[in-house]
């Protein structure tokens, strides 16, 4: 909005910096009102004003616009930082803590291998104790896994008697070849972790398999715990083992080696470990249905 105040029958003359106005006028006052003009001032005032107020820094990253507006001035926005997330972090530094060392270049201090392979016998162990004594579905070599301990020493049942299935629900053993340990396999069968109750008729051992319900489930995925349990101590035994080995033999090295050595056996520990959690949870939910 511009006023201008001339006398009667003066020319004016108006200068906006791009175009001359000129007006003709008879009153006495006249106010003039050139919005179009006035518009085209606009960018020149913002920029005068923004020199003066905006930071140096800010004043030297200028960046002129596109050619649809030539006389406007744009300023980038500040960059935004980025932080890593807990869940990044986590990931990070679990990534920087592996390590892998060649077990030849340890071999005076430890065997890694034979460690490893301890420590897979664990495992495979487990694997053998919820296929022999937790399963749902009964079959005459659901007893092999039975050790009947008689005078002459340990033998499996199933090379002292003859197993077989008289129904789905009665199992049938024939110790008619060792009648002698028929009393001592009866007792390894009722005091086995299957909750059995064998009845002796003669040299016949009756066993009832027992109905599977809902609390006998319940009951063998307790049992799969505790030898889930039992397997994970027999893991830190041999982890703790290995670790006393290597402090022993810590002398010659430096403190560096050993303390990689640790971690490595650690490191192997704990990959059984999570196996072991698969395998406990695996047989948990097939138990439970």
């Amino acid at each position: 909005r511009l006023k201008v105040s001339a006398r009667h029958d003066d020319d004016i003359d108006v200068k906006c910096g791009f175009s001359e106005l000129t007006c003709f006028c008879k009153g006495c006052k006249l106010e003039i009102m050139s919005l179009n003009h006035l518009s085209l001032l606009r960018p020149l005032l913002c920029q005068s004003m923004v020199r003066q107020v905006r930071s140096p820094l800010i004043a030297t990253s200028r960046v002129r616009a596109p050619l649809l507006c030539p006389d406007t001035t744009f300023y980038p926005a500040a960059c935004a930082r980025l932080y890593a997330t807990k869940k990044a972090k986590a990931k990070a530094k679990g990534q920087s803590s592996k390590v892998n060392i060649n077990s030849a270049l340890v071999e005076d201090i430890i065997s890694l291998d034979e460690v490893k392979g301890d420590m897979t016998a664990v495992l495979n162990a487990l694997k053998d104790d919820f296929t022999r004594n937790l399963s749902i579905r009964t079959s005459p070599g659901a007893l092999d896994h039975i050790v009947v301990t008689t005078q002459d020493g340990k033998f499996p049942l199933n090379q002292l008697g003859q197993v077989s299935m008289k129904s789905p629900q009665l199992i049938m053993v024939n110790m008619s070849s060792f009648p002698e340990a028929t009393a001592a396999a009866t007792r390894a069968l009722r005091e086995s972790s299957m909750n059995l109750n064998p009845e002796v008729d003669g040299t016949i051992i009756k066993v009832p398999v027992p109905k599977v319900t809902r609390e006998h489930r319940e009951n063998l995925a307790k049992l799969a715990k505790q030898f889930g349990n039992k397997a994970k101590d027999s893991l830190r035994k041999v982890r703790s083992n290995a670790v006393t080995q290597v402090k022993k033999t810590k002398e010659g090295h430096s403190e560096d080696t050993i303390r990689l050595v640790e971690k490595q056996i650690q490191q192997m520990a704990d990959n059984i470990a999570v196996d072991i959690d698969k395998q406990l949870a695996a047989k948990t939910k097939e138990l439970l249905g």
